[in-house]
């Protein structure tokens, strides 16, 4: 990848991604990235891009075809006017920070900038995440796939065409990787409640969701024809399905209540 790239903030979600690029190919000479002093320093030696504290630093003649802010939400209003002389048309601004839209950048760099809004999620540290997006109307089909290509680097991708599925989408795969955490807690302690030593059953219920996680990934079967194939009629995992798909109490529903919870939740702290 030839994509000359400004990073500002290189935290746990930036530096995932960081590395997944690099280990694509993309040119560490074309990188620069916005950090605290020792942390740009370190970034600069370990990787070999270039590490700057302030967007001062950045040589005139570097001009970034995607500036990517993976700052904390609250960081953007006190430094996104620093970066509205970068607007141009060559350049899009995609935004990992969650809640802001691209509204929020459009009133400080202008409604003719380029802007992708992202959400991706914390699986994205470890290069299995899922990202959705989002682009204004002035992104090019080019700055789509550069964005694309970025972001596949750290797992799957999809877009939107309506801004405002992004509470939905917080709520399913945003906040969903903590669903899945909790079902882990809740699969041990059930399995504890049936007798197993504690340290036991949570090995058993980790290693079944990773275990299922991997197998759904490397199937080209549906989630639901790999939950049948584990479901021998009158089995014991039939007898656990019909408490889980209990059209009233089960699964289902509790996910659909949890996930309307989420977006409305998420619509809140929009304002």
């Amino acid at each position: 990848m030839k994509t000359r790239l400004l990073l500002v903030g290189c935290g746990k979600m930036g530096g995932a991604m960081l590395e997944g690029w690099l280990a694509r190919g993309l040119n560490s000479d074309n990188v620069y990235i916005i950090e605290q002093a020792e942390t740009a320093e370190h970034l600069e030696t370990r990787l070999g891009v270039h590490g700057i504290t302030d967007l001062a630093d950045m040589p005139e003649s570097f001009v970034p075809q995607v500036v990517l802010f993976a700052v904390k939400p609250q960081v953007l209003p006190d430094i996104l006017e620093l970066y509205k002389p970068l607007v141009r048309a060559e350049t899009v601004f995609l935004s990992v920070a969650a809640g802001r839209t691209t509204s929020f950048f459009a009133k400080t760099l202008g409604k003719t900038a380029r802007i992708v809004r992202a959400m991706p999620n914390t699986p994205s540290s470890v290069s299995r995440g899922m990202t959705v997006m989002f682009p204004t109307d002035y992104v090019s089909t080019a700055q789509r796939d550069m964005c694309e290509t970025l972001l596949k680097a750290v797992g799957e991708v999809s877009w939107i065409d309506d801004e405002s599925l992004m509470d939905a989408v917080t709520a399913v795969s945003g906040s969903g990787p903590a669903y899945v955490f909790h079902m882990v807690e809740a699969l041990a302690k059930a399995g504890v409640n049936a007798g197993l030593p504690e340290d036991q059953a949570m090995l058993l219920a980790r290693q079944t969701i990773v275990g299922a996680g991997f197998l759904l990934d490397q199937s080209p079967e549906t989630a639901e024809t790999l939950r049948k194939n584990v479901t021998s009629p009158g089995g014991t995992t039939a007898a656990a399905l019909n408490v889980l798909m209990d059209p009233q109490n089960g699964l289902t529903d509790l996910m659909t209540k949890a996930v309307e919870a989420a977006r409305k939740r998420s619509l809140e702290l929009a304002g």
